[in-house]
């Protein structure tokens, strides 16, 4: 399944489909931290942040290391949004997840550069105004970081909340984005 989805200059414009197994991934070191990159034929299926200290310890199960084309310009992307030189992806993604995780991950990708919105925000757009808390469950498995940008999303009062990455990183990933592009 193809979706293709409604973007304006300030999201990320992806194209979401379907995947089932790794095939190929490259780790990227970030200013930060270390990313894991994963895909299978030419559509982004994973990308995660890495807390090993080597390389080994960041491997894909069933997949080998290597940097195919496609990842390489997923890399010049990830590069060029880390260096403040792009607020918009162009890359496919894979969005496996339950039918609920998939809403919030839609959902997400609408947040523009720059800008946060609450979990209840996010509840609301998808119609369960009350499941805050399952909003959130569903942004932790994002399997596509930074892309599909669930470090866009914070508490209702605004304060920093739960992140894959840790909240030193989506601190420095908010501030990144607010600094380069300010409302």
């Amino acid at each position: 399944m193809t979706l293709r989805l409604q973007s304006k200059k300030l999201h990320s414009k992806v194209t979401t489909k379907m995947a089932s197994t790794y095939y190929a991934y490259t780790v990227f070191q970030t200013a930060a931290v270390k990313m894991v990159l994963a895909e299978e034929g030419s559509v982004l299926t994973n990308a995660s942040f890495c807390s090993d200290r080597s390389s080994a310890g960041c491997a894909v199960k069933d997949a080998q290391e290597r940097t195919t084309p496609f990842l390489k310009e997923v890399l010049q992307q990830l590069k060029e949004y880390f260096s403040g030189n792009r607020r918009v992806f162009e890359i496919p993604v894979a969005l496996k997840g339950t039918p609920f995780q998939e809403e919030v991950w839609n959902v997400l990708q609408k947040i523009p550069f720059g800008e946060t919105r609450s979990y209840g925000y996010i509840a609301a757009q998808i119609g369960r105004p009350k499941s805050y808390r399952a909003v959130g469950s569903a942004a932790h498995c994002n399997p596509v970081s930074v892309i599909v940008p669930c470090h866009r999303v914070v508490g209702s009062d605004g304060s920093l909340t739960g992140y894959a990455g840790g909240l030193e990183l989506k601190r420095m990933l908010l501030e990144n984005e607010r600094q380069r592009y300010p409302r």
